[in-house]
């Protein structure tokens, strides 16, 4: 993926001035972009049936950041960039290598294990930042890691199954954290060279139940991530960066369920109904550069959260779908320091309830109708979201 054209332009003179030209800059993005190349596999020593199971692969990540913001010639609106007169002008580069193998082994007729290993190498190179008065280069990264994970199903009974699971996971900083900086906009950000890759543990202990006409799940999680990478705004101000947070751990449970045609051992067929309860108790535990955010609740991140749909298809062509979300209070800010939750960069509670209907007119074509939010909530995060919306589609499949 390329940035062929990504120009932006702003002018840096008031309206109504602003209106009719005068002067502005122009942001270029040109040679921003990425590619990504894999490659997969899976072995079968014992055949289609056989005990194991083993899944193998390689990868290549590699990204490019390239950002030249300039004053304009004569107007904003159409001027061309004075290559003499530069705003900032960032880029670098980042790539991962990566490979990774698995094996899932039936080791006896109720049980079954997963065992992986992810190799993963990670360089950050060429990064600059630079304004009309300053250049400043940063020196060449890298680092390496192994992501273990492992995972083990026991079928307790023929319709009940326990599983448990427990795997790492490395999460790098990407081009633009590290060299993107920009300024003079509505909103500006601070790069860090510096910053630490993101590393968390993460296990999960679920009981499934099949019900006949549905599934039944309970899972209990436990997570903790060091080095949390987050993106913050700078206290009274309206510039944001990325920082490393020492720890955030997050303990939870949640419970879901879905089912098809759950009334038809009652003689009325056509109902589907869905539902999922989710309670996180999600913390910052240590963070040495913002001591005041020990304690508080990790940003964006809900003490509940709960969904339910219900569909009626009363026969091949219809579906009629009524479907409710909530969400509990959420933070934007590490020290929760932004209690208004109704407003611009806060994080509101919401309850929600989308309506749908579709009709399926040929095999190949589809028309939908439906109104999102039709209870017309009106909830935020970090602005303002859609209220009421009506939509409509129509839709043709090969």
């Amino acid at each position: 993926y390329d940035f062929h054209k990504d120009q932006q332009r702003a002018p840096t003179v008031a309206l109504p001035l602003a209106a009719i030209g005068g002067a502005g800059t122009l942001q270029d993005q040109n040679g921003t972009g990425w590619n990504t190349l894999a490659f997969k596999g899976t072995w079968r020593p014992n055949g289609p049936q056989g005990a194991h199971i083993v899944d193998f692969g390689i990868g290549r990540d590699s990204y490019k950041l390239a950002i030249d913001k300039n004053n304009v010639v004569g107007s904003w609106i159409d001027g061309p960039a004075n290559p003499l007169s530069v705003v900032s002008d960032v880029g670098g580069r980042s790539r991962t290598t990566s490979a990774w193998v698995q094996d899932a082994w039936r080791f006896a007729p109720d049980w079954k294990a997963v065992l992986g290993l992810r190799w993963e190498d990670w360089k950050a190179s060429s990064g600059f930042t630079a304004t009309a008065a300053s250049l400043q280069r940063y020196g060449e990264r890298s680092e390496s890691h192994l992501s273990p994970k492992a995972a083990l199903a026991w079928q307790l009974a023929s319709d009940t199954v326990l599983k448990a699971s427990v795997g790492r996971a490395v999460r790098f900083p990407t081009v633009g954290e590290l060299y993107g900086a920009t300024s003079g906009g509505a909103l500006s950000f601070i790069n860090d060279p510096t910053l630490r890759p993101e590393k968390s543990w993460t296990g999960e202990l679920s009981l499934e139940k099949d019900i006949g006409n549905g599934l039944a799940r309970a899972t209990l999680f436990h997570e903790t991530t060091k080095d949390a990478l987050y993106s913050q705004l700078i206290p009274n101000s309206t510039v944001s960066r990325v920082q490393n947070v020492d720890k955030v751990r997050t303990t939870g449970i949640e419970l879901a369920y879905t089912g098809t045609d759950v009334f038809a051992a009652w003689g009325f067929k056509g109902v589907d109904l869905g539902a999922s309860l989710t309670y996180a108790d999600s913390k910052t535990v240590a963070n040495a550069n913002n001591p005041a955010s020990v304690g508080k609740w990790q940003p964006r991140v809900p003490r509940w959260r709960s969904t339910v749909y219900a569909t009626y298809r009363p026969d091949d062509r219809w579906a009629f779908t009524v479907a409710a979300r909530y969400s509990g209070r959420q933070y934007s800010n590490l020290d929760n320091s932004d209690v208004n939750a109704d407003a611009y960069f806060g994080a509101s509670k919401y309850f929600t309830v989308d309506l749908r209907v579709r009709y399926q007119i040929t095999r190949q074509w589809s028309a939908s109708f439906g109104i999102d939010n039709a209870n017309n909530d009106q909830y935020w995060n970090f602005h303002p979201y859609p209220q009421r919306t009506y939509t409509a589609s129509l839709k043709w499949d090969l």
